[in-house]
């Protein structure tokens, strides 16, 4: 199988996931490969407006393309908190409606903004009203007992209607009170056809698949159904998959490692564990003789060392 394009990289994103996409993986992601989307983790509205944004939204220029998630179901806290993110120079602004955990069912936002599409159309209006930035949707297929191809079809024609750029769909249903976030990307079963049959309803509309994909063959696959494909877990259990160039020794891989932690001594604030800075890096391993004893050096002997520190030392180590 002949590797992915550059041109078919651009049509492919790495999904938001909280505490994994923070701006330290997804520079690391960049560092891999400069063609697919990045997404922030979600960022609840008003943690912006009224918190530590710069703490929040700061990232580096390298990241581009990159898209900030926003949590919330207020519409005029949405558009201020994406008017703040726009003045950081975000590349555009998606709304969570397809994350099914307590915390969203319990604050009215996520997947429950399925069940309310005038409120997605007034948040889409109210957010296009006060940046130029392309809005999206980020949802499921519909909630575990109420879903059907004709509500998703309602959903999508009004988010369109409202003036959403594009709409990505996870193609499972979500589950709410009675399986967890991680059992809700496992167990309800994926609808791929469900997507598909979105795309033909809306041929002229950006319609992006998302879920249970894992490698190249059904990257190319989906691409020829619908406009993009959007992968999660995999960026960090492998994400050497996203490499464009070919990272076949330990030395390569350190290498990215190494330019890591020349980042980290430019963004950390304060010092930082080896440990820490590289927690969702450790898979860079991957497929490598001598992959977990690297892995357990930096999530162990890494919590006394810098992450530079850590890396040169796992430098002797490979030689």
């Amino acid at each position: 199988m002949l590797p992915l394009t550059a041109e078919e990289w651009q049509r492919v994103s790495i999904a938001p996931m909280m505490e994994i996409t923070d701006r330290r993986f997804r520079y690391f992601i960049r560092l891999l490969n400069p063609h697919v989307r990045l997404y922030t983790e979600m960022v609840v509205a008003h943690a912006i407006v009224k918190g530590d944004r710069n703490r929040l939204l700061a990232f580096d220029a390298k990241e581009h393309p990159v898209v900030l998630q926003l949590g919330g179901d207020d519409p005029l806290l949405l558009a201020e908190a994406a008017s703040i993110a726009a003045d950081f120079g975000y590349d555009a602004i998606d709304i969570n409606c397809g994350c099914p955990s307590e915390r969203v069912e319990s604050g009215n936002f996520g997947v429950t903004l399925m069940r309310k599409n005038e409120l997605v159309r007034q948040i889409i209006e109210k957010i296009s009203q006060k940046v130029e930035l392309p809005v999206s949707i980020k949802c499921r297929i519909g909630i575990t007992g109420e879903e059907s191809e004709e509500k998703l079809e309602k959903f999508a024609q009004d988010i369109f209607s409202a003036g959403a750029a594009s709409l990505t769909v996870h193609a499972r249903t979500a589950t709410l009170g009675g399986l967890s976030p991680k059992e809700n990307r496992s167990v309800p079963p994926l609808r791929y056809d469900w997507v598909y049959r979105l795309k033909e309803k809306f041929p002229e509309k950006t319609i992006e698949l998302n879920g249970g994909v894992r490698d190249t063959p059904a990257i190319r696959e989906h691409l020829s159904r619908v406009d993009r494909v959007m992968l999660g877990r995999l960026a960090q259990e492998n994400p050497c998959f996203f490499a464009i160039e070919n990272l076949d020794s330990m030395g390569e891989r350190l290498a990215i490692l190494s330019q890591m932690a020349e980042y980290a001594a430019q963004w950390e604030k304060s010092p930082i564990t080896a440990a820490r800075f590289f927690t969702n890096m450790l898979n860079v391993f991957h497929g490598l003789p001598g992959s977990r004893a690297a892995r357990r050096f930096l999530s162990e002997e890494g919590r006394t060392l810098s992450p530079a520190s850590a890396v040169e030392k796992l430098k002797e180590r490979a030689l």
